[in-house]
């Protein structure tokens, strides 16, 4: 069976739901300390600490220091941006849905930056090689703390940077 992009229509037969970031993106953005959504035996683990799930949840831990955040990106994935926009260290990679509930209460109103990347991404499975599909849908880099919005800002990924992003109110 061929494994499928993570946001392919037909992503059920991708048989993984863990989707490794391509190296170049944690490459260009510096060094974490800390990446609370890892998994045993990531291709090229991305921060000093890395907590693996499920044995560690992450969610239920204290975070420290520059944060890298790949969360899952169910549901539940609100819930990891809001306790990163809380700890205000770190960048998170996600789907750019800009038009979710999640995008309009924990993106827009608290991130310091956000990068749109150029074209869809190939994730990597867990084992390092490269998807066959790309993502299918735009993803973009969210930069909580001014520090990590310049990152963004001067990395030299392709794509759109908007920072600070700044609350509003539609009337």
């Amino acid at each position: 069976m061929s494994k499928k992009g993570m946001g392919s229509h037909e992503s059920a037969s991708a048989e993984t739901t863990c989707w490794v970031t391509p190296k170049a993106i944690p490459h260009a953005l510096g060094g974490f300390d800390l990446d609370p959504c890892s998994f045993t035996g990531h291709p090229w683990p991305i921060a000093k600490e890395n907590w693996c799930l499920p044995a560690h949840d992450g969610m239920a831990k204290p975070w420290h220091g520059r944060v890298w955040l790949n969360p899952p990106y169910g549901q539940e994935c609100a819930d990891w941006l809001r306790k990163l926009g809380d700890h205000g260290n770190g960048i998170a990679l996600v789907f750019a849905r800009t038009e979710t509930a999640m995008f309009q209460k924990w993106v827009f109103p608290r991130a310091s930056g956000i990068l749109f990347l150029s074209g869809r991404l190939f994730f990597h499975y867990p084992d390092g090689t490269r998807a066959n599909g790309n993502a299918g849908a735009p993803s973009c880099l969210i930069a909580y703390g001014a520090a990590n919005a310049e990152i963004l800002r001067t990395c030299g990924l392709a794509g759109a940077y908007y920072g600070p992003a700044l609350p509003t109110t539609l009337s």
